[in-house]
């Protein structure tokens, strides 16, 4: 019981995997446009391709209706990607829940990775339905910070700009750098937690035996 409370206790870092998901989807509401019919509100977006100068030309609005992967990666089918995404949404999820009870720098970091997954995760799923333009699991993502970049050319290849992107992303390249600059942590967070499990069968013969005492 006290370990179960424990573990609901520390995954309290799900509450920043919400507010990523909510900042990421009242962002795209904003920037795409909504209406509301039976409360008489609506609100209009930008265009695709429409863009609003924020800083100049260094950071734009510009909406731009992604149907790859982050930053226009391009993969697949869009129901083999929403299908990917949901699969890889799910597995991180898992993961967070296996070791709830570790290091705390690590459960932060999936749970910016988790935010970012499920906010693009509701665009392919669900915003086809919403904006009545694709069936489920088909929609497009929403992209629109659109920020300027080192001018870089090699050969034919020519970058002025980063690619558009939005909240979602963010964070999940957030988590992943993260990931990578603190991957002894998670090595070891691994290390432990398989080692936890190994020793999970003894623990629960030693409370069966305690309890036939």
């Amino acid at each position: 019981m006290v370990n179960h409370l424990k573990g609901s206790w520390q995954l309290r870092v799900l509450y920043v995997t919400l507010t990523i998901v909510i900042i990421d989807q009242i962002s795209k509401f904003l920037v795409k446009g909504f209406a509301i019919p039976f409360l008489n509100i609506a609100h209009t977006g930008l265009r695709p391709g429409e863009s609003i100068q924020i800083i100049g030309d260094f950071l734009r609005l510009t909406l731009v209706e992604n149907p790859g992967m982050a930053f226009g990666i391009d993969f697949g089918n869009p129901l083999i990607r929403t299908t990917v995404t949901l699969i890889a949404t799910v597995v991180v999820f898992y993961y967070l829940y296996q070791v709830r009870n570790e290091d705390l720098m690590v459960r932060l970091i999936l749970a910016l990775i988790l935010g970012g997954a499920i906010g693009n995760l509701i665009d392919r799923m669900f915003y086809g339905v919403i904006f009545e333009d694709a069936p489920i699991f088909y929609g497009k993502v929403v992209d629109f910070i659109d920020m300027d970049f080192f001018d870089i050319n090699f050969l034919s290849f020519h970058v002025d700009r980063f690619a558009v992107f939005n909240v979602a992303d963010s964070a999940v390249t957030v988590g992943v750098v993260l990931m990578l600059l603190l991957y002894p942590r998670f090595v070891k967070t691994q290390k432990k937690q398989s080692a936890q499990e190994g020793q999970e069968p003894t623990g629960i013969l030693t409370e069966n035996k305690n309890c036939n005492e």
